[in-house]
């Protein structure tokens, strides 16, 4: 392959590299609203042209995403965030629910092994937030997510705790879809508590065990 001459980055790419480094840096966080095209012209004195093709190139990578009619809205934190949540949504529920069995038994059986007082502390919070009676939907969602990613902290692998905050959202349809079942909730809950236990133990092979049990519950009733 023949070595080509560099040629100079175009507007486009350097706004597109500038509003990228907002996004990574935290300043404008997963779900926010950009500024309008106008007020981006404005404040980058640049066309409407360039700040579209940026734009669009952001859109296309995953980061950001278009709504009719509203707005365009920060959809990844990063490059391997968005190609990440683009290979789930193409994903079919087995294989998410076996996507999902892999990080919970890891993720348990870690935190079991490294988990510090204030981890432990973080996680029954969690558990007791979870294990309210709450009539609200999304306040059970959020609730039972958090104390799954506390877990998945616990386990103090920075990659591994990536992987799964970027499948919150199937968390969040999986979960959703159990709430009609009071039986199976109830079983759940029993497991949730076991598993907190387990951690609690430090006994990585039984914290294993209940994280295992918990998914094929899940997925004997999807």
């Amino acid at each position: 392959m023949e070595l080509q001459k560099p040629v100079r980055s175009s507007l486009a790419k350097q706004v597109s590299s500038q509003l990228e480094s907002l996004i990574e840096s935290g300043q404008w966080p997963v779900g926010t609203k950009i500024p309008a095209e106008p007020e981006l012209v404005e404040q980058l004195g640049v066309s409407r042209n360039t700040i579209r093709e940026a734009v669009q190139a952001l859109i296309h990578a995953g980061m950001l995403e278009a709504r009719q009619g509203d707005g365009t809205y920060v959809r990844a934190s990063n490059h391997f965030e968005a190609s990440v949540l683009r290979r789930l949504r193409g994903s079919s529920i087995a294989d998410t629910l076996e996507a999902r069995y892999c990080l919970e038994r890891e993720c348990a059986r870690l935190a079991a092994i490294r988990r510090t007082p204030a981890d432990l502390e973080r996680i029954r919070a969690c558990l007791d937030k979870r294990n309210e009676k709450t009539e609200h939907l999304d306040a059970f969602v959020r609730a039972d997510v958090e104390f799954h990613m506390s877990i998945a902290s616990a386990a103090h692998n920075d990659l591994l705790y990536e992987l799964y905050l970027y499948m919150n959202e199937h968390l969040r349809y999986a979960i959703s879809s159990t709430l009609g079942n009071l039986e199976l909730l109830n079983e759940l809950t029993t497991l949730h508590n076991e598993l907190y236990n387990t951690i609690r133990a430090r006994d990585p092979v039984a914290a294993e065990k209940v994280a295992s049990d918990m998914i094929n519950l899940l997925s004997s009733r999807s």
